[in-house]
Protein backbone atom coordinates (compact mmCIF):
# COMPACT_ATOMS: atom_id res chain seq x y z
CA UNK A 1 0.00 0.00 0.00
CA UNK A 2 2.81 2.41 0.90
CA UNK A 3 4.54 1.62 -2.37
CA UNK A 4 1.35 2.26 -4.41
CA UNK A 5 0.68 5.48 -2.52
CA UNK A 6 4.22 6.66 -3.21
CA UNK A 7 3.87 5.96 -6.94
CA UNK A 8 0.52 7.78 -7.04
CA UNK A 9 1.93 10.86 -5.25
CA UNK A 10 4.95 10.88 -7.54
CA UNK A 11 2.63 10.83 -10.55
CA UNK A 12 0.56 13.74 -9.22
CA UNK A 13 3.73 15.73 -8.52
CA UNK A 14 4.95 15.02 -12.03
CA UNK A 15 1.68 16.25 -13.57
CA UNK A 16 1.74 19.39 -11.44
CA UNK A 17 5.35 20.09 -12.32
CA UNK A 18 4.60 19.58 -16.00
CA UNK A 19 1.64 21.95 -15.78
CA UNK A 20 3.73 24.64 -14.12
CA UNK A 21 6.55 24.18 -16.63
CA UNK A 22 4.10 24.52 -19.50
CA UNK A 23 3.46 28.13 -18.49
CA UNK A 24 7.11 29.12 -18.89
CA UNK A 25 9.93 28.68 -21.38
CA UNK A 26 13.70 29.05 -21.49
CA UNK A 27 15.71 29.33 -24.70
CA UNK A 28 19.42 28.75 -25.23
CA UNK A 29 20.75 30.85 -28.12
CA UNK A 30 23.95 32.32 -29.47
CA UNK A 31 26.17 33.55 -32.29
CA UNK A 32 29.68 32.49 -33.30
CA UNK A 33 31.46 34.86 -35.73
CA UNK A 34 35.10 34.46 -36.80
CA UNK A 35 37.14 35.65 -39.79
CA UNK A 36 40.56 36.41 -41.25
CA UNK A 37 41.37 40.10 -41.44
CA UNK A 38 43.98 42.26 -43.20
CA UNK A 39 44.84 45.88 -42.41
CA UNK A 40 47.73 48.18 -43.33
CA UNK A 41 49.46 51.15 -41.68
CA UNK A 42 49.48 49.72 -38.18
CA UNK A 43 50.55 51.94 -35.24
CA UNK A 44 54.19 51.85 -34.23
CA UNK A 45 55.83 51.47 -37.61
CA UNK A 46 53.17 51.43 -40.28
CA UNK A 47 53.39 47.71 -41.05
CA UNK A 48 50.43 45.66 -42.28
CA UNK A 49 48.99 42.64 -40.47
CA UNK A 50 46.98 39.52 -41.24
CA UNK A 51 45.29 37.87 -38.30
CA UNK A 52 42.23 35.98 -37.08
CA UNK A 53 39.53 38.16 -35.54
CA UNK A 54 36.25 37.39 -33.79
CA UNK A 55 32.95 39.24 -33.79
CA UNK A 56 33.34 41.08 -37.08
CA UNK A 57 29.65 41.25 -38.05
CA UNK A 58 28.13 40.17 -34.72
CA UNK A 59 29.70 39.83 -31.32
CA UNK A 60 30.13 36.14 -30.50
CA UNK A 61 27.87 35.20 -27.61
CA UNK A 62 25.72 32.61 -25.89
CA UNK A 63 22.74 33.28 -23.72
CA UNK A 64 19.62 32.17 -21.92
CA UNK A 65 16.30 33.98 -22.12
CA UNK A 66 12.97 33.02 -20.70
CA UNK A 67 9.48 34.09 -19.78
CA UNK A 68 6.78 32.88 -17.41
CA UNK A 69 3.08 33.58 -17.78
CA UNK A 70 1.86 35.04 -14.49
CA UNK A 71 -1.74 35.40 -15.63
CA UNK A 72 -3.86 38.43 -16.40
CA UNK A 73 -1.63 39.40 -19.34
CA UNK A 74 1.43 39.71 -17.10
CA UNK A 75 4.72 37.88 -17.72
CA UNK A 76 8.08 37.73 -15.99
CA UNK A 77 11.18 37.67 -18.17
CA UNK A 78 14.94 37.37 -17.91
CA UNK A 79 18.02 37.45 -20.14
CA UNK A 80 21.54 36.25 -19.32
CA UNK A 81 23.92 36.82 -22.24
CA UNK A 82 27.67 36.15 -22.25
CA UNK A 83 30.07 37.59 -24.83
CA UNK A 84 33.26 35.80 -25.81
CA UNK A 85 36.07 35.91 -28.35
CA UNK A 86 35.72 32.90 -30.61
CA UNK A 87 39.35 33.11 -31.77
CA UNK A 88 40.75 32.79 -28.22
CA UNK A 89 37.85 31.63 -26.04
CA UNK A 90 38.24 34.55 -23.66
CA UNK A 91 35.23 36.27 -22.09
CA UNK A 92 34.33 39.68 -23.45
CA UNK A 93 33.09 42.93 -21.88
CA UNK A 94 36.00 43.26 -19.46
CA UNK A 95 35.96 39.55 -18.56
CA UNK A 96 32.36 39.53 -17.29
CA UNK A 97 30.46 36.25 -17.21
CA UNK A 98 27.25 37.85 -18.52
CA UNK A 99 28.77 41.05 -19.91
CA UNK A 100 26.32 41.55 -22.76
CA UNK A 101 23.13 41.36 -20.69
CA UNK A 102 21.96 40.28 -17.24
CA UNK A 103 18.48 41.45 -16.34
CA UNK A 104 15.05 40.46 -15.06
CA UNK A 105 11.69 42.17 -15.36
CA UNK A 106 7.95 42.21 -15.96
CA UNK A 107 6.03 42.60 -19.21
CA UNK A 108 2.38 43.39 -19.88
CA UNK A 109 0.09 45.33 -22.19
CA UNK A 110 1.60 48.50 -20.74
CA UNK A 111 5.13 47.56 -21.89
CA UNK A 112 8.17 46.02 -20.18
CA UNK A 113 10.16 47.12 -17.12
CA UNK A 114 13.56 45.46 -16.61
CA UNK A 115 16.36 45.68 -14.02
CA UNK A 116 20.05 44.81 -14.40
CA UNK A 117 22.90 45.18 -16.89
CA UNK A 118 21.40 46.29 -20.20
CA UNK A 119 22.15 48.01 -23.50
CA UNK A 120 21.78 51.77 -23.63
CA UNK A 121 19.13 53.44 -25.79
CA UNK A 122 21.64 54.29 -28.55
CA UNK A 123 22.37 50.59 -29.04
CA UNK A 124 18.66 49.90 -29.30
CA UNK A 125 18.18 52.14 -32.37
CA UNK A 126 20.95 50.70 -34.60
CA UNK A 127 18.56 48.69 -36.77
CA UNK A 128 16.76 51.92 -37.67
CA UNK A 129 19.75 54.16 -38.43
CA UNK A 130 22.84 52.10 -39.33
CA UNK A 131 23.08 50.40 -42.76
CA UNK A 132 25.70 48.01 -41.32
CA UNK A 133 23.33 47.10 -38.48
CA UNK A 134 26.05 47.91 -35.94
CA UNK A 135 28.47 45.25 -37.17
CA UNK A 136 30.97 44.98 -34.34
CA UNK A 137 34.00 46.31 -36.27
CA UNK A 138 32.63 47.63 -39.57
CA UNK A 139 29.87 50.08 -38.71
CA UNK A 140 29.13 53.34 -36.92
CA UNK A 141 31.12 51.91 -33.99
CA UNK A 142 34.37 52.82 -35.79
CA UNK A 143 33.45 56.50 -35.29
CA UNK A 144 31.65 56.20 -31.93
CA UNK A 145 31.83 53.01 -29.86
CA UNK A 146 29.22 54.30 -27.41
CA UNK A 147 26.54 53.13 -29.82
CA UNK A 148 27.21 49.61 -28.49
CA UNK A 149 27.53 50.54 -24.81
CA UNK A 150 25.89 48.72 -21.93
CA UNK A 151 25.23 49.96 -18.43
CA UNK A 152 25.26 48.17 -15.09
CA UNK A 153 22.58 48.83 -12.46
CA UNK A 154 19.98 49.92 -15.02
CA UNK A 155 16.22 50.37 -14.95
CA UNK A 156 14.71 50.33 -18.46
CA UNK A 157 11.20 50.80 -19.79
CA UNK A 158 9.99 49.82 -23.29
CA UNK A 159 6.47 50.52 -24.53
CA UNK A 160 4.68 50.40 -27.89
CA UNK A 161 1.85 52.80 -28.68
CA UNK A 162 0.42 52.47 -32.18
CA UNK A 163 3.29 53.16 -34.58
CA UNK A 164 5.49 54.56 -31.78
CA UNK A 165 8.01 52.70 -29.65
CA UNK A 166 9.28 54.55 -26.57
CA UNK A 167 12.29 53.57 -24.48
CA UNK A 168 13.82 55.10 -21.37
CA UNK A 169 16.68 53.99 -19.13
CA UNK A 170 18.42 55.12 -15.94
CA UNK A 171 21.60 53.63 -14.50
CA UNK A 172 22.64 54.20 -10.89
CA UNK A 173 26.24 53.36 -11.89
CA UNK A 174 27.02 52.49 -15.50
CA UNK A 175 30.42 50.83 -14.98
CA UNK A 176 30.88 49.02 -11.70
CA UNK A 177 34.45 47.97 -12.63
CA UNK A 178 35.76 51.55 -12.25
CA UNK A 179 36.99 52.52 -8.77
CA UNK A 180 35.04 55.32 -7.08
CA UNK A 181 32.76 55.62 -10.13
CA UNK A 182 29.59 53.65 -9.47
CA UNK A 183 26.79 53.89 -6.86
CA UNK A 184 28.77 56.09 -4.46
CA UNK A 185 26.96 56.99 -1.20
CA UNK A 186 26.30 60.73 -1.14
CA UNK A 187 27.30 61.17 -4.81
CA UNK A 188 24.41 59.90 -6.93
CA UNK A 189 25.61 61.64 -10.09
CA UNK A 190 28.92 59.70 -10.19
CA UNK A 191 28.65 57.03 -12.90
CA UNK A 192 25.03 57.88 -13.64
CA UNK A 193 23.68 57.29 -17.16
CA UNK A 194 20.26 58.14 -18.52
CA UNK A 195 18.68 58.20 -21.94
CA UNK A 196 15.66 57.60 -24.07
CA UNK A 197 14.43 57.14 -27.61
CA UNK A 198 11.24 57.46 -29.62
CA UNK A 199 10.79 55.53 -32.86
CA UNK A 200 7.96 55.80 -35.35
CA UNK A 201 7.41 53.00 -37.88
CA UNK A 202 5.44 53.70 -41.05
CA UNK A 203 4.45 51.43 -43.91
CA UNK A 204 7.92 51.41 -45.51
CA UNK A 205 9.94 53.83 -43.38
CA UNK A 206 11.15 54.52 -39.84
CA UNK A 207 12.40 57.59 -38.01
CA UNK A 208 13.95 57.84 -34.55
CA UNK A 209 15.26 60.39 -32.07
CA UNK A 210 17.43 59.37 -29.12
CA UNK A 211 19.40 60.95 -26.27
CA UNK A 212 22.13 59.69 -23.92
CA UNK A 213 23.78 61.39 -20.92
CA UNK A 214 26.59 59.65 -19.02
CA UNK A 215 28.77 60.80 -16.11
CA UNK A 216 32.33 59.45 -16.50
CA UNK A 217 33.85 61.12 -13.46
CA UNK A 218 34.97 59.69 -10.14
CA UNK A 219 34.93 60.95 -6.57
CA UNK A 220 38.67 61.65 -6.86
CA UNK A 221 38.81 63.24 -10.34
CA UNK A 222 36.44 65.35 -12.49
CA UNK A 223 33.26 64.34 -10.61
CA UNK A 224 31.09 66.47 -12.95
CA UNK A 225 32.51 64.99 -16.17
CA UNK A 226 29.56 64.27 -18.46
CA UNK A 227 29.22 63.33 -22.12
CA UNK A 228 25.94 63.99 -23.89
CA UNK A 229 24.77 62.64 -27.25
CA UNK A 230 21.67 63.24 -29.36
CA UNK A 231 20.76 61.25 -32.48
CA UNK A 232 18.18 61.57 -35.25
CA UNK A 233 17.92 59.24 -38.22
CA UNK A 234 15.86 56.75 -40.11
CA UNK A 235 15.42 54.58 -43.16
CA UNK A 236 13.11 54.11 -46.11
CA UNK A 237 12.50 50.98 -48.20
CA UNK A 238 12.49 51.43 -51.97
CA UNK A 239 12.03 48.15 -53.80
CA UNK A 240 14.84 45.81 -52.76
CA UNK A 241 16.87 48.67 -51.28
CA UNK A 242 16.77 50.23 -47.82
CA UNK A 243 18.31 53.71 -47.62
CA UNK A 244 19.66 54.93 -44.27
CA UNK A 245 20.74 58.36 -43.00
CA UNK A 246 21.55 59.78 -39.60
CA UNK A 247 23.15 62.49 -37.49
CA UNK A 248 24.72 62.38 -34.02
CA UNK A 249 25.72 65.38 -31.92
CA UNK A 250 28.10 64.83 -28.97
CA UNK A 251 29.82 67.04 -26.41
CA UNK A 252 32.00 66.48 -23.36
CA UNK A 253 31.47 68.71 -20.32
CA UNK A 254 33.58 69.46 -17.23
CA UNK A 255 36.59 67.40 -18.26
CA UNK A 256 34.77 64.49 -19.86
CA UNK A 257 36.77 63.18 -22.83
CA UNK A 258 35.05 62.79 -26.18
CA UNK A 259 36.31 59.48 -27.62
CA UNK A 260 38.24 60.00 -30.85
CA UNK A 261 38.71 63.73 -30.37
CA UNK A 262 42.13 64.81 -31.76
CA UNK A 263 42.72 67.44 -29.06
CA UNK A 264 41.50 68.52 -25.63
CA UNK A 265 39.97 71.62 -27.26
CA UNK A 266 37.81 69.45 -29.54
CA UNK A 267 35.23 68.20 -27.08
CA UNK A 268 32.30 68.57 -29.43
CA UNK A 269 31.57 66.78 -32.70
CA UNK A 270 28.96 66.20 -35.38
CA UNK A 271 28.78 62.74 -36.94
CA UNK A 272 26.96 62.21 -40.22
CA UNK A 273 26.34 58.99 -42.13
CA UNK A 274 24.37 57.47 -44.97
CA UNK A 275 24.23 54.15 -46.76
CA UNK A 276 22.15 51.61 -48.59
CA UNK A 277 21.36 47.96 -47.94
CA UNK A 278 20.36 46.05 -51.08
CA UNK A 279 18.85 42.57 -51.28
CA UNK A 280 20.49 41.41 -54.50
CA UNK A 281 19.04 37.88 -54.32
CA UNK A 282 17.31 35.88 -51.60
CA UNK A 283 20.64 34.80 -50.04
CA UNK A 284 22.88 37.77 -51.04
CA UNK A 285 22.81 41.16 -49.26
CA UNK A 286 25.05 44.09 -50.28
CA UNK A 287 25.76 47.19 -48.19
CA UNK A 288 27.64 50.42 -48.87
CA UNK A 289 28.02 53.13 -46.22
CA UNK A 290 29.96 56.30 -45.39
CA UNK A 291 30.50 57.95 -41.97
CA UNK A 292 32.02 61.43 -41.48
CA UNK A 293 32.88 63.11 -38.17
CA UNK A 294 33.42 66.85 -37.83
CA UNK A 295 35.25 67.79 -34.62
CA UNK A 296 35.02 71.34 -33.25
CA UNK A 297 38.04 73.66 -33.29
CA UNK A 298 40.08 71.47 -35.62
CA UNK A 299 40.22 70.29 -39.24
CA UNK A 300 41.26 66.76 -38.18
CA UNK A 301 37.97 65.27 -39.37
CA UNK A 302 38.03 61.61 -40.49
CA UNK A 303 35.93 59.61 -42.96
CA UNK A 304 35.10 55.92 -42.79
CA UNK A 305 33.84 53.92 -45.79
CA UNK A 306 32.71 50.29 -45.91
CA UNK A 307 31.35 47.90 -48.54
CA UNK A 308 29.92 44.60 -47.32
CA UNK A 309 28.53 41.44 -48.90
CA UNK A 310 26.77 38.74 -46.93
CA UNK A 311 25.67 35.38 -48.35
CA UNK A 312 23.25 33.14 -46.46
CA UNK A 313 24.43 29.54 -46.76
CA UNK A 314 21.42 28.41 -44.75
CA UNK A 315 18.87 29.82 -42.34
CA UNK A 316 21.48 29.93 -39.58
CA UNK A 317 24.88 30.18 -41.31
CA UNK A 318 26.23 32.98 -43.53
CA UNK A 319 29.57 33.99 -45.05
CA UNK A 320 30.66 37.61 -45.44
CA UNK A 321 33.29 39.86 -47.01
CA UNK A 322 33.85 43.42 -45.78
CA UNK A 323 36.19 45.96 -47.38
CA UNK A 324 36.78 49.21 -45.46
CA UNK A 325 38.84 52.39 -45.62
CA UNK A 326 39.48 55.27 -43.21
CA UNK A 327 40.54 58.61 -44.66
CA UNK A 328 42.43 60.84 -42.23
CA UNK A 329 43.56 64.43 -42.57
CA UNK A 330 45.34 67.12 -40.57
CA UNK A 331 46.27 64.86 -37.67
CA UNK A 332 43.25 62.56 -37.31
CA UNK A 333 44.21 58.93 -36.59
CA UNK A 334 41.00 56.95 -37.18
CA UNK A 335 41.65 53.26 -37.73
CA UNK A 336 39.38 50.35 -38.49
CA UNK A 337 37.31 48.99 -35.63
CA UNK A 338 39.45 45.92 -35.05
CA UNK A 339 42.63 47.96 -34.64
CA UNK A 340 41.49 51.30 -33.22
CA UNK A 341 44.00 53.67 -34.78
CA UNK A 342 46.43 54.04 -37.65
CA UNK A 343 50.11 54.98 -37.94
CA UNK A 344 50.31 58.73 -37.51
CA UNK A 345 47.74 60.36 -39.76
CA UNK A 346 47.91 57.71 -42.48
CA UNK A 347 44.80 56.36 -44.11
CA UNK A 348 43.98 52.73 -43.37
CA UNK A 349 42.66 49.97 -45.63
CA UNK A 350 41.30 46.69 -44.36
CA UNK A 351 39.29 43.66 -45.36
CA UNK A 352 37.85 40.65 -43.59
CA UNK A 353 36.33 37.40 -44.81
CA UNK A 354 34.51 35.22 -42.32
CA UNK A 355 31.66 32.97 -41.34
CA UNK A 356 28.88 33.42 -38.81
CA UNK A 357 26.52 30.85 -37.27
CA UNK A 358 23.43 31.59 -35.20
CA UNK A 359 21.80 29.04 -32.93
Amino acid sequence: MKSKAFVWLAGVASVCAGSAYGQSNVTLYGVVDTGIEYSNHQPGGGNSVVRMTAGNMSGSRWGLRGTEDLGGGLKSLFVLESGFESDTGRSGQNNRLFGRSAYIGLQGNWGALTLGRQTNTLYDIFGTVDPMWIASKYSILVQDAHFSARADNTVKYVGAFGGFTAKAMYSFGADSTRTNASEIPGSPKIGREMGGSLTYTGSNWEVVAAYDDINTGTTTATPDATTRRAVVGGNVVVGNATIFAGYRWAKGYDGAPLPGAPAASSQRSNLYWTGVRYQMTAPLTLVAAAYYQDFANTSADPWFFVVSSDYALSKRTDAYLNVAYTKNKNGSTLGLGSFGSTNGSANQFGAVVGIRHKF
